[in-house]
């Protein structure tokens, strides 16, 4: 947020004597702008800017990008949420794409699901190419959305496997319950009792009917 920013910077600026003027001569801005500024004037203050400001008062920031709710997936996706419906008990409430209760907030779950008593958040990732910034998007999306579980839902593919291999026990910390243990409470309607990592098998391709020569 803009204003927990500025009030960062205030402090820093603060703790370190550093006065107004000194920040404007080293970003190039007039004094008055940079007391416009922190004071929380300038609702257009450009990412760059704040982020000269706070290197003044040797604060670091950081810019976070979130995939907006109604993006586009890949039919890999929807091929795995697909199974995973297929899967689950049809006592799960199923809706797609539920966004954040926090205004102007743009991610989404893919799925989430509703039953007894219990709710689920639901991402399918076809690749998990980077597993810990997986997880830290799941479980801010977990705390801001409020509900009760998390799951991330990954295709059986040797990479897949590879990367969970890879990344060891302490990576999965937040997903304490077995993949196999998770899928058999939601098939029975079940609260899993945690987040899950859930490797689904790839679905067979149908087999092709055999036609008998008469």
């Amino acid at each position: 947020m803009l204003d927990d920013a500025l009030a960062e910077f205030r402090l820093g600026r603060v703790e370190r004597g550093i006065s107004q003027q000194r920040v404007a001569i080293a970003i190039g801005r007039s004094d008055a702008w940079v007391s416009w500024t922190e004071t929380g004037g300038n609702r257009t203050l450009s990412v760059v800017d704040l982020f000269a400001m706070l290197a003044c008062v040797d604060r670091e920031g950081s810019l976070r990008v979130y995939l907006g709710g109604g993006g586009l997936r890949d039919s890999g996706q929807v091929r795995l949420l697909a199974e995973f419906r297929n899967l689950i008990s049809s006592a799960w409430d199923w809706q797609m794409e539920v966004g954040m209760p926090i205004p102007g907030d743009l991610r989404a779950w893919d799925v989430v699901i509703r039953a007894a008593g219990c709710t689920i958040g639901v991402d399918a990732e076809t690749r998990l190419r980077d597993l810990q910034a997986i997880d830290r998007r799941v479980m801010l999306k977990q705390r801001d959305s409020g509900v009760d579980r998390a799951i991330i839902l990954v295709p059986s593919t040797r990479a897949n496997r590879e990367a969970l291999r890879s990344a060891g026990p302490d990576a999965l910390v937040n997903y304490p319950i077995r993949s196999a243990d998770a899928l058999r409470a939601l098939r029975d309607g079940r609260d899993p009792g945690g987040n899950a990592v859930i490797v689904l098998p790839r679905p067979r391709p149908p087999r092709a009917a055999v036609r008998a020569d008469t």
